[in-house]
Protein backbone atom coordinates (compact mmCIF):
# COMPACT_ATOMS: atom_id res chain seq x y z
CA UNK A 1 0.00 0.00 0.00
CA UNK A 2 1.72 2.85 -0.96
CA UNK A 3 2.37 5.81 1.90
CA UNK A 4 1.85 3.11 4.11
CA UNK A 5 4.01 3.66 7.60
CA UNK A 6 4.41 1.77 10.82
CA UNK A 7 5.61 3.62 14.15
CA UNK A 8 5.26 3.46 17.55
CA UNK A 9 1.79 4.56 19.06
CA UNK A 10 1.92 8.53 20.15
CA UNK A 11 -0.15 10.18 22.37
CA UNK A 12 -1.72 12.16 18.90
CA UNK A 13 -2.80 8.87 18.25
CA UNK A 14 -5.20 8.10 21.24
CA UNK A 15 -8.30 9.21 19.43
CA UNK A 16 -7.67 7.07 16.49
CA UNK A 17 -6.34 4.29 18.17
CA UNK A 18 -9.90 4.24 20.32
CA UNK A 19 -11.84 4.51 17.90
CA UNK A 20 -10.06 1.08 16.00
CA UNK A 21 -9.70 -0.44 19.43
CA UNK A 22 -13.50 -0.11 20.17
CA UNK A 23 -14.24 -1.61 16.70
CA UNK A 24 -11.35 -4.58 17.01
CA UNK A 25 -13.90 -5.34 20.16
CA UNK A 26 -16.91 -5.35 18.11
CA UNK A 27 -15.49 -7.54 16.25
CA UNK A 28 -14.88 -9.98 18.68
CA UNK A 29 -18.38 -9.17 20.25
CA UNK A 30 -17.05 -7.31 23.22
CA UNK A 31 -17.86 -3.56 24.21
CA UNK A 32 -15.12 -1.48 25.54
CA UNK A 33 -16.32 1.31 27.74
CA UNK A 34 -14.21 5.02 27.90
CA UNK A 35 -12.57 3.53 31.59
CA UNK A 36 -11.52 0.39 29.59
CA UNK A 37 -10.56 2.37 26.76
CA UNK A 38 -8.38 4.65 28.90
CA UNK A 39 -7.18 1.62 31.12
CA UNK A 40 -5.70 0.49 27.95
CA UNK A 41 -4.24 3.26 26.42
CA UNK A 42 -2.47 3.68 30.19
CA UNK A 43 -0.84 0.25 29.48
CA UNK A 44 0.26 1.16 26.57
CA UNK A 45 1.79 4.34 27.18
CA UNK A 46 3.59 3.27 30.04
CA UNK A 47 6.95 1.51 29.09
CA UNK A 48 7.17 -0.53 33.10
CA UNK A 49 3.94 -2.63 31.72
CA UNK A 50 5.61 -4.21 29.15
CA UNK A 51 2.73 -3.41 26.66
CA UNK A 52 3.45 -1.83 23.93
CA UNK A 53 1.86 -0.37 20.29
CA UNK A 54 2.46 0.60 17.00
CA UNK A 55 0.16 1.67 14.61
CA UNK A 56 0.36 1.91 11.25
CA UNK A 57 -0.84 4.74 8.91
CA UNK A 58 -1.41 6.05 5.11
CA UNK A 59 -1.13 9.75 4.55
CA UNK A 60 -0.97 10.40 8.27
CA UNK A 61 -4.48 8.48 9.18
CA UNK A 62 -4.11 5.24 11.60
CA UNK A 63 -5.73 2.42 10.62
CA UNK A 64 -4.48 -0.27 12.05
CA UNK A 65 -2.44 -1.45 15.36
CA UNK A 66 -0.56 -3.96 16.89
CA UNK A 67 -0.15 -3.93 20.53
CA UNK A 68 2.86 -6.68 21.70
CA UNK A 69 5.14 -7.62 24.69
CA UNK A 70 8.27 -10.03 25.48
CA UNK A 71 8.86 -12.06 28.13
CA UNK A 72 11.76 -14.38 28.93
CA UNK A 73 11.71 -17.34 26.98
CA UNK A 74 12.32 -20.89 29.19
CA UNK A 75 12.81 -22.92 26.10
CA UNK A 76 15.41 -20.86 24.50
CA UNK A 77 17.59 -17.88 24.64
CA UNK A 78 15.79 -15.30 22.88
CA UNK A 79 12.82 -13.83 24.25
CA UNK A 80 9.58 -14.86 23.82
CA UNK A 81 7.32 -12.17 22.26
CA UNK A 82 3.54 -11.83 22.03
CA UNK A 83 1.48 -10.37 19.62
CA UNK A 84 -1.43 -9.60 21.74
CA UNK A 85 -4.01 -7.54 19.12
CA UNK A 86 -3.85 -6.78 16.00
CA UNK A 87 -7.11 -4.70 14.09
CA UNK A 88 -6.82 -2.76 10.86
CA UNK A 89 -9.58 -0.58 9.45
CA UNK A 90 -12.04 -2.82 6.91
CA UNK A 91 -12.09 0.08 4.87
CA UNK A 92 -8.03 -0.62 4.71
CA UNK A 93 -8.01 -3.71 4.95
CA UNK A 94 -5.76 -6.07 1.76
CA UNK A 95 -3.25 -3.18 1.22
CA UNK A 96 -0.68 -4.86 3.50
CA UNK A 97 -1.33 -3.16 6.67
CA UNK A 98 -1.59 -5.92 8.98
CA UNK A 99 1.44 -7.62 7.37
CA UNK A 100 3.60 -4.96 7.78
CA UNK A 101 2.71 -4.55 11.47
CA UNK A 102 3.62 -8.33 12.02
CA UNK A 103 6.67 -8.01 10.25
CA UNK A 104 7.53 -4.72 12.63
CA UNK A 105 7.31 -6.69 15.30
CA UNK A 106 9.31 -9.75 14.00
CA UNK A 107 11.97 -7.08 13.18
CA UNK A 108 11.81 -5.91 16.67
CA UNK A 109 12.13 -9.40 18.14
CA UNK A 110 15.09 -10.10 15.88
CA UNK A 111 16.54 -6.83 16.94
CA UNK A 112 15.70 -7.71 20.57
CA UNK A 113 18.12 -11.35 20.31
CA UNK A 114 15.28 -13.49 18.98
CA UNK A 115 13.27 -15.74 20.05
CA UNK A 116 9.63 -16.77 19.49
CA UNK A 117 7.04 -14.70 18.47
CA UNK A 118 3.37 -15.98 18.86
CA UNK A 119 -0.05 -14.85 18.73
CA UNK A 120 -3.86 -16.03 18.35
CA UNK A 121 -6.96 -15.42 16.73
CA UNK A 122 -10.44 -16.89 16.50
CA UNK A 123 -10.99 -19.90 14.77
CA UNK A 124 -13.71 -18.30 12.49
CA UNK A 125 -11.64 -15.62 11.60
CA UNK A 126 -10.29 -16.83 8.09
CA UNK A 127 -9.85 -13.42 6.52
CA UNK A 128 -7.11 -13.11 8.85
CA UNK A 129 -5.35 -16.81 9.12
CA UNK A 130 -4.61 -16.65 5.36
CA UNK A 131 -2.70 -13.52 6.12
CA UNK A 132 -0.99 -15.37 8.85
CA UNK A 133 -0.54 -18.44 6.68
CA UNK A 134 2.20 -16.34 4.45
CA UNK A 135 4.18 -15.10 7.84
CA UNK A 136 4.14 -17.69 10.43
CA UNK A 137 3.85 -21.40 11.24
CA UNK A 138 0.62 -23.01 12.29
CA UNK A 139 1.00 -24.83 15.60
CA UNK A 140 -0.93 -27.60 17.00
CA UNK A 141 -1.49 -25.78 20.50
CA UNK A 142 -4.81 -25.77 22.05
CA UNK A 143 -5.62 -22.68 23.89
CA UNK A 144 -7.52 -23.05 27.42
CA UNK A 145 -8.47 -20.26 29.44
CA UNK A 146 -9.77 -20.03 33.18
CA UNK A 147 -11.95 -16.68 33.76
CA UNK A 148 -11.59 -15.13 37.25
Amino acid sequence: MSGLVVRPAVPADRVAWGELFAAYGEFYETAFDAAHLDHVWSLLADPASGLAAHVAEIDGRVIGFAHHRSHPDTFGPGRDWFLDDLYVDPAARGGGAATALIERITELARLDGGGTLRWITAESNDRAQRVYNRLATRTTWVTYEVRL
